[in-house]
């Protein structure tokens, strides 16, 4: 995650968006935040020093429409982690149907996972029995990310500094395997 991104959280802590420290500093110049965490590298202006944020908080509501999590190739890739479901690779990733699409496999979150190029050549037009492959964690829809999509949510937890603002999903938390 650049070192120029901020989180921005609702008056009521709910993450809104993560900005660039352009925006945020209009944001605090027009009194429209507030920073409730600094980084840990200051920000260097015409100026001089300056404290740079890493997570504000507005001063006031803002109301969005409730988003949805889309079924999306980057949605797919960043719930599986950039991780090939059948070998484990990080290389040549995409989508592959655990039951095709012409055995009646639906394109929908409990069917599509990660998977390499290699592994989906090996498969072809088979399930992972028949081509005796086994998955590493059974595909599903992930929980709702709120404001957040959901690889930007998965790049924010890797920031120590902000993981105390985003809430908490034990599906993320750690690897499920399929038994």
């Amino acid at each position: 995650m650049p070192i120029h991104e901020v989180l921005l959280l609702n008056s009521n802590y709910e993450p809104l968006n993560v900005c660039n420290m352009r925006r945020a500093i209009a944001l605090l110049l027009l009194g429209k935040a507030e920073v409730l965490q600094q980084r840990s590298h200051p920000l260097a202006t015409v100026r001089g020093i300056h404290a740079a944020p890493s997570v504000l908080k507005m001063r006031y509501q803002v109301r969005r429409p409730m988003p949805q999590l889309r079924l999306s190739r980057h949605s797919v890739l960043a719930r599986d982690n950039y991780t090939c479901q059948y070998c484990g690779t990080r290389k040549e990733l995409t989508i592959d149907h655990v039951v095709p699409r012409w055995a009646g496999g639906p394109h929908t979150w409990d069917n599509l996972v990660a998977c390499c190029r290699r592994c989906n050549l090996k498969k072809g037009d088979k399930t992972p029995a028949q081509a005796q492959m086994k998955l590493a964690r059974k595909p599903k829809r992930p929980h709702f990310i709120p404001y957040l999509s959901l690889p930007m949510y998965l790049r924010a937890q890797g920031k120590d500094e902000w993981r105390d603002y985003l809430p908490f999903f034990e599906e993320f938390s750690k690897e499920e395997t399929v038994h």
